[in-house]
């Protein structure tokens, strides 16, 4: 089963099991939308079927995906997914949720027992609408009627996914029982993960596009580059399909393959989102043809690289890779898609390595440019982003940019120490400021 259906996990995940299947036929995907229908009621007339277009350059190749084999809407009926999660024939649990749906703090990685949907989980534990509430119900419900337990697979770009969904799962567990918290921990898998491909968000000229090409209508065709690079604790004692054969990376310890995805790929993406989003770059092709916005992408990947354990040749060959695919003009991947929940994605993209790289006396000012470019981002107006309401207030609070952004900077939630750290607060500020005074192309390398 795979929670949270939507653009990226049909480009990724979906499709590694589609190329297990002409081996292996008795493995599929049951899909699960959390919040809207849309997905479900797009590709239940399709058999659940739908087209994946590969695009670089003018090149398209098109290719049908047939491995969900049907979709539930945890928010009209919590039961018959609880149920399927609880069938025997489920043995995997996996998820891409985004960073919002562990119900976490970004700068701990613990669970936030204030978070609304937890206190109304623990209030109606057979009807969960959380991530939590839902693996820790399923789990409770399989482990009461003797069966064996699934394994949970985290596909969402947090670091050490796996343990970190894994220690999410075991605190809110104790809050219910302090039995099954341990039950958990001591039975349940969580591998974790490192997961690549750039999906942008489906367009009518998308679906115009494939429909001329492929001579079938799609409700909600899904458009990706030739690139895809999936990493995975190979722990799965429930079992698995063969997903190496499929082209994954089966690997004893995926951390330094997280490590170096976050902080150079989703550490610029997030950083050149931010920037083009305030320059009017609508999407990362256009951003990366702005050259100043290109060298910035790229000091931004080798200051996070300098503070990596893997060789630097591997790394620069890294990053060239990742400049050519953020150029790539077949793909209208938008700028405004990524710069949304930066307080949950902030920490882990762009945190991480100003710490690491501040404690070795190394250079981080590209990515200080990041974080401070998300700061002025948010006086533009309302943004997507869990703490909205919170970002929304501070800034009408704040008139001055550098009191908005030392306001920001206080949010402990998401900056954790660094809210106390002169060194990291005055050089944001002082980028914040700049920007300010002199346009947001004046912080940009010449």
């Amino acid at each position: 089963m795979h929670l949270g259906v939507g653009n990226f996990h049909r480009a990724h995940q979906a499709v590694y099991v589609d190329d297990c299947l002409a081996a292996d036929g008795s493995w599929g995907i049951r899909g699960v939308s959390l919040r809207r229908p849309d997905m479900r009621d797009a590709l239940a007339p399709q058999d659940g079927l739908y087209t994946l277009a590969v695009k670089d350059g003018a090149t398209t190749q098109a290719r049908i995906v047939g491995s969900i084999l049907d979709m539930l809407v945890a928010t009209e009926d919590i039961g018959p997914v609880l149920a399927a999660m609880t069938d025997p024939a489920t043995r995997i649990v996996s998820l891409t949720v985004t960073e919002k749906g562990y119900c976490h703090d970004p700068s701990t990685g613990d669970l936030d027992p204030q978070n609304a949907g937890i206190i109304a989980d623990l209030d109606r534990l057979d009807r969960p609408s959380t991530v939590p509430g839902l693996l820790v119900e399923a789990l409770r419900r399989r482990r009461n009627a003797g069966v064996a337990p699934f394994t949970v697979l985290s596909c969402d770009n947090l670091p050490s996914n796996g343990r970190t969904l894994g220690r999410i799962v075991g605190q809110y567990a104790a809050l219910i029982d302090d039995a099954l918290a341990q039950w958990i921990g001591g039975t349940i898998a969580f591998p974790s993960t490192m997961v690549d491909r750039i999906v942008p968000a489906t367009s009518d000229a998308d679906r115009n596009g494939i429909a001329a090409l492929t001579g079938f209508d799609d409700a909600w065709p899904v458009v990706t580059e030739p690139y895809t690079q999936w990493v995975i604790e190979d722990v799965f004692p429930a079992g698995r399909p063969d997903f190496a054969a499929a082209g994954a990376e089966l690997v004893a310890d995926v951390a330094p393959f997280e490590r170096m995805k976050l902080r150079m790929l989703n550490g610029a993406h997030s950083t050149l989102a931010y920037v083009g989003q305030l320059l009017g770059h609508e999407t990362v092709a256009d951003a990366m043809h702005d050259a100043a916005l290109a060298r910035l992408v790229a000091q931004v990947m080798d200051e996070a690289a300098a503070t990596l354990d893997l060789p630097a040749a591997d790394l620069a060959v890294y990053g060239r890779a990742l400049r050519t695919r953020f150029a790539n003009p077949a793909l209208r991947h938008r700028t405004a898609q990524i710069a949304i929940d930066g307080s949950q994605k902030i920490p882990q993209r762009l945190l991480g390595s100003i710490r690491d790289a501040h404690a070795a006396g190394k250079e981080w000012g590209a990515l200080a440019t990041g974080v401070a470019a998300w700061i002025a981002f948010l006086r533009q107006g309302p943004v997507d982003d869990p703490m909205a309401n919170r970002l929304a207030a501070l800034a009408d609070k704040h008139a001055d940019p550098a009191g908005h952004a030392e306001a920001v900077l206080g949010m402990r939630e998401v900056f954790g120490t660094l809210s106390d750290a002169y060194w990291f607060g005055d050089r944001i500020v002082g980028i914040v400021g700049k920007m300010a005074d002199a346009g947001s192309s004046a912080v940009l390398p010449r």
